[in-house]
């Protein structure tokens, strides 16, 4: 395999692979039908996932071309220093080397995440689930087929085609040299791969996110908020789980019910906590456990706080550390918030929903972090790289 890619090598294969994703799209269709033909519909978020369908077609083909576009990510000077000895320090971005990504359901994720990774000079090993593979598999032969093209090794993107046993077996005990690990699912993945791995992982994809409605909230502006982030996709680690609400809010009964009645029109369940449970279609709490959880569902917890810090003391200890809103029109209880909420993006009036790759103008995501090492949020294009230092001298010595 070529050790290194010039980006202009790296940005043909990225056209070829668009213009063979628009050429042979009716491939992967059928291919998607075959895996949603024996897919169990009523687990929602993961059936979402799975579909391919025109729209998701199209968004891979726009993620590969606007890849092509942007900047090399490689070589790019971050720190230079001149020793008083005359030696030349620079620093500057380099790739990973090989970058595992292990997911479930999203055929789109080996074109975003796979497109994402080659670019910024990483050879890809993909590790899809069961349940996507003749999706996955079809995809990866049109990335050979770009590579073939190009005259470029196929060994830069390689599909893991292994059950769980196999997998463990890997992890722990690779056959090859891997710099990176990103798992992209569910709670159980990400422990599996975190328990099993034995080189650097990036935690990625649980949400549990919060909306804190401030006593000086606009409370129209307040539902629609809610009202997006908890049905506009349910599969997304973006979508929301919790509402605290402050209890001095002007009309806050009034409030309460009109959200209960417009997220029943979206047939929500919804849970509350400190007395919302005794209005009409909210059931009571069960245990406390309930608060950590990300529902990926029609489903939501509300409850009331007395004040900000309360508000900011429950999103820190139950929240999942990716995404929190506070809606008020009070500035200095804003900024309050967004100070003291531990999470990868915090908002001020505005929907949980816009936590995204390319919503935030990276160009797509390989994967949203929670971890705070060693990115925060999406991870771009941009963020896909280590860094190296090249020292030039002349025959100096220490």
């Amino acid at each position: 395999m070529e050790s290194i890619l010039t980006a202009e090598q790296r940005n043909k294969v990225l056209l070829a692979m668009a213009e063979l994703v628009r050429k042979k799209q009716k491939d992967i269709l059928e291919a998607n039908a075959l895996d949603m033909s024996g897919f169990d519909q009523n687990d929602l978020a993961m059936y979402d996932r799975l579909k391919v369908d025109q729209g998701k077609i199209d968004g891979m083909i726009l993620s590969l071309e606007q890849l092509a576009q942007q900047e090399d990510p490689l070589g790019v000077e971050r720190f230079h220093f001149k020793h008083e000895s005359g030696l030349h320090i620079y620093n500057k971005t380099a790739s990973f080397g090989t970058v595992m990504i292990i997911y479930e359901s999203r055929p789109d994720v080996t074109i975003e995440a796979g497109g994402i990774a080659f670019k910024s000079g990483n050879k890809i090993l993909l590790k899809g689930g069961k349940e996507a593979l003749n999706s996955n598999l079809a995809i990866v032969n049109l990335w050979h087929e770009a590579l073939s093209q190009n005259g470029i090794n196929k060994d830069w993107v390689t599909y893991l085609n292994y059950d769980r046993e196999r997998t463990r077996a890997f992890l722990k005990q690779p056959d090859q040299k891997i710099d990176l690990i990103i798992p992209r699912g569910g709670e159980r993945l990400i422990e599996f791969v975190k328990k099993h791995a034995s080189c650097p992982v990036i935690v990625s994809g649980r949400g549990n996110n919060f909306v804190y409605v401030d006593k000086e909230a606009d409370v129209e502006k307040a539902l629609e908020i809610i009202v997006n982030a908890k049905t506009a996709k349910i599969s997304a680690c973006n979508a929301l789980d919790k509402v605290l609400i402050h209890k001095g809010l002007s009309g806050h009964d009034g409030f309460v019910k009109e959200l209960i009645s417009k997220l029943k029109d979206f047939d929500v369940e919804i849970i509350g906590d400190n007395g919302l449970n005794e209005f009409e279609g909210v059931q009571a709490i069960g245990d406390e456990s309930i608060w950590y959880q990300e529902f990926l569902d029609y489903k939501i917890v509300l409850a009331d706080v007395n004040s900000p810090q309360e508000a900011v003391g429950m999103i820190n200890k139950y929240g999942g550390g990716h995404s929190a809103s506070i809606v008020t029109e009070n500035k200095n209880e804003a900024d309050f918030f967004l100070d003291a909420v531990d999470a990868a993006a915090v908002y001020h009036n505005a929907s949980t929903r816009f936590t995204d790759g390319f919503q935030f103008g990276l160009g797509g995501e390989l994967a949203i972090s929670t971890d705070k090492l060693h990115q925060r949020g999406p991870i771009g294009l941009q963020h896909l790289v280590t860094n190296k230092w090249y020292v030039y001298g002349n025959g100096q010595i220490r």
